[in-house]
């Protein structure tokens, strides 16, 4: 198979879909692989390395897809990428279409076959592609939250940490999954005074045992939501519903309950945002203020880290890569119910129910599509 991995185009995005580790599993199976120029260059992966592994360097995304038969990226598509997909071309990415109207449109415009790493699922349950991208985020909300809290930054100027004889930054943290236990963990490491929420009791007792009284828990109710909003310096927004739209957990009139210069960090604004304040920023312009309260919401959090992000982001993706070349897409999506559960769009239709039902697409089911 021909696979393509061209450079990243969305604003300040420097990971790359495959690092030349990977690169060499394709071609050592007899797969050829074409890698745009400089397309890991920011983050110290050469066209000299890539070309060792065993890819072919070229010039364009323009000849990148026109060539390849499978399409491996990091971020979902912008428009002039999605106008160069073609028909029964596969496309193995993150997508999140739920929120993304527009995307959604362009792709199943396209008759291409869609495969999204962040509703790919495991034998647990849990989603293996969105996690390293998750743990990351997780940890880069408190380093983001933490900044943000300078007085510079416009933040109410409370050390994350405090110091003896000065209480800490309190921390709120709304969702125990993988963003909210790694955004806990750095917390916690930093000494804030951290809270975290959930409406999963078995997941409150797991949490516990894992963090004992460092960390306290409360089941998520409004009500408990708004008590901690009142103390809070920073919260985290670290819910996931998997292929659908974040649920709104904060109202604008809920700002109103928090101390001016706190600060709130939307981890889940890849899916339309947990608050109802959010819109989406970049690395270059994070953050802004309504009513007081700073909001951070990049929607590429892991791309400032894009090193660490682009090796742990290879590390998940490159089994279901070697998967897809080596059955071709139709056996390989057959086989596997978890890669399946990855399938958003296939020729001209919406696969994933979440976010056919979102978007007022007609669902199809994976398996009817496949036959």
């Amino acid at each position: 198979m021909i696979i393509g991995v061209p450079k990243e185009i969305k604003n300040h995005e420097y990971r790359i879909g495959m690092t030349p580790a990977g690169v060499q599993e394709l071609t050592a199976r007899g797969h050829q692989v074409l890698v745009q120029r400089q397309g890991g260059e920011a983050i110290g992966l050469s066209d000299a390395e890539y070309q060792g592994a065993g890819a072919e360097l070229v010039a364009s995304a323009a000849e990148i897809f026109a060539r390849a038969e499978m399409i491996v990226k990091v971020k979902e598509p912008q428009p002039e990428e999605c106008e160069l997909l073609r028909p029964d071309q596969l496309l193995f990415t993150y997508l999140h279409l739920a929120p993304d109207p527009v995307q959604t449109q362009l792709l199943v415009h396209s008759g291409a076959v869609a495969i999204a790493y962040e509703t790919v699922t495991d034998e647990r349950g849990g989603l293996p592609l969105l996690a390293p991208m998750s743990e990351v985020a997780g940890r880069m909300a408190i380093q983001a939250g933490a900044h943000s809290l300078e007085k510079a930054q416009g933040g109410n100027g409370t050390l994350l940490g405090g110091v003896p004889g000065v209480a800490p930054a309190r921390v709120v943290v709304l969702g125990g999954g993988v963003v909210g236990i790694n955004a806990a963990r750095m917390a916690l490491g930093l000494g804030a005074d951290v809270t975290l929420l959930d409406k999963s009791l078995p997941r409150l007792r797991e949490l516990d045992g894992l963090f004992g009284p460092a960390l306290k828990t409360l089941y998520s109710t409004q009500v408990n939501i708004e008590a901690c909003l009142a103390q809070a310096d920073l919260v985290i927004g670290a819910v996931l519903i998997p292929g659908a739209a974040a649920p709104k957990l904060l109202t604008r009139p809920m700002l109103g309950l928090m101390r001016k210069g706190s600060v709130l960090v939307d981890v889940a604004i890849d899916q339309g945002g947990c608050f109802e304040t959010s819109h989406p920023t970049t690395h270059e312009d994070p953050t802004y203020v309504v009513d007081g309260i700073i909001h951070y919401c990049v929607a590429n959090m892991p791309g400032g880290v894009a090193r660490t992000s682009t090796f742990a982001l290879t590390n998940a993706t490159l089994p279901f890569v070697l998967a897809l070349a080596d059955k071709g897409y139709v056996q390989a999506l057959k086989e596997d119910k978890h890669l399946r559960a990855g399938l958003n769009v296939f020729k001209g239709k919406v696969t994933q129910g979440a976010v056919a039902q979102a978007l007022g697409y007609e669902y199809a089911s994976a398996e009817s599509v496949l036959g």
